[in-house]
Parts: structure tokens; sequence; C-alpha cells
């Protein structure tokens, strides 16, 4: 839980009162590699906060070819967060890739936790306008940008990514083949 309030710190602080209620509202699942937290379908009733451990957000088409989102590392948040808000049934998967850790919470912990305190009210405003900024950024790459800038990018942004996903997921994740993706990696 530490590491939870570490990362709630970076954007307020918080007492230990009032810590030690926010905790309250978070439990651990320990996760295997391989395991989903969320699967097509399923009704999306947590919001994941990564402890430990590489995660991917990633839908398939009606083809069943696999289109990476997001990655998720230490200090992520993660879910299908339109099934989440709209509290509707997923139509992503949230897919762990190495063992890990998470803290899980519900949408009604989300909403009670700030209208309890505008502190944290703040910190899940501050946490989405940034996750926004982030997707709009990411559309703009694949966008507008050549596989090499995608891949520069990428690699100066997440250089520990690099060193823990497999190439072929990293190559799906910035919409390029697994050849080009190793020829951008020899460059």
């Amino acid at each position: 839980m530490e590491r939870l309030r570490k990362h709630i710190e970076q954007i307020t602080p918080v007492s230990d009162e009032e810590f030690d209620y926010i905790k309250t509202f978070f439990t651990l699942k320990r996760v295997r590699k391989n395991q989903y937290l969320v699967h097509e379908g399923d009704d999306v009733k947590y919001e994941y906060f990564v402890l430990s451990g590489i995660y991917k957000v990633f839908y398939l088409d009606g083809q069943g070819k696999e289109y990476i989102v997001q990655f998720a590392q230490e200090n992520w948040w993660m879910t299908d967060y339109q099934a989440f808000f709209k509290q509707n049934n997923a139509n992503m998967f949230v897919e762990c890739m190495e063992d890990g850790e998470v803290l899980f919470s519900t949408l009604y912990a989300r909403e009670k936790l700030s209208a309890d305190f505008h502190k944290m009210e703040h910190f899940f405003r501050v946490k989405l306008t940034n996750g926004y900024v982030a997707l709009q950024e990411r559309v703009k790459l694949l966008l507008s940008s050549t596989p090499q800038q995608r891949y520069e990018e990428f690699s100066k942004l997440y250089p520990d990514l690099m060193q823990r996903i497999p190439k072929k997921f990293i190559a799906e994740y910035l919409g390029v083949s697994r050849e080009t993706l190793s020829r951008l990696y020899s460059k």
C-alpha cells in the first residue's frame, strides 16, 4: 500500500488518517503470467493500479487480429475504461505479461473517495487528464508519423519496456510488422 500512497502524494499530500481510510477501498491481487484481469464480454467492475508486472490492454477485430491499446507497468492504472465508466460489458482484454501484483478498486470506491476528499477528486482528475493527453499523443503518432518516428518515441518514453516486452508485442503496439521492428531495432 505504500506504493499507492507515494503515487497519490506525487500529486497531493495525504495524512496518515486519510490514507488509512483511502486504502480500505483497495484490494491486493496477485496475478500470474497470461492471466486475464478483463476479458471481452466481462462486466467491468474494477480499475487496477499496477504494483508489479507488465500488462497489455488490447482488443481483437472480427478476424481475431490483436490491437494493443496500452501497456501498463508499475504505478500505472488500467482497465477497459469505456466499460468501467459506463458500467457495461468489456470490448477489450487486460492480460498479465509477467507475474505481478495489482491493487483493484470499484467505480463506487472512486466516486466515494472523490466525494469524501477533494484531494482524491483532484488526484483522479489529474490522472485522467494525463491519460487523455497521452492517448491523444499516441493517436497523433499513429496517424501522422513514420514507423521510425513511432519506434524512436516509444524507446525514448519507455526504455524499460523495450527490455521487458517481447518484440512482437512492441511491433503490434507501434502498428508495424515484426520484420520492420527488427530493422528499426538494429539501427
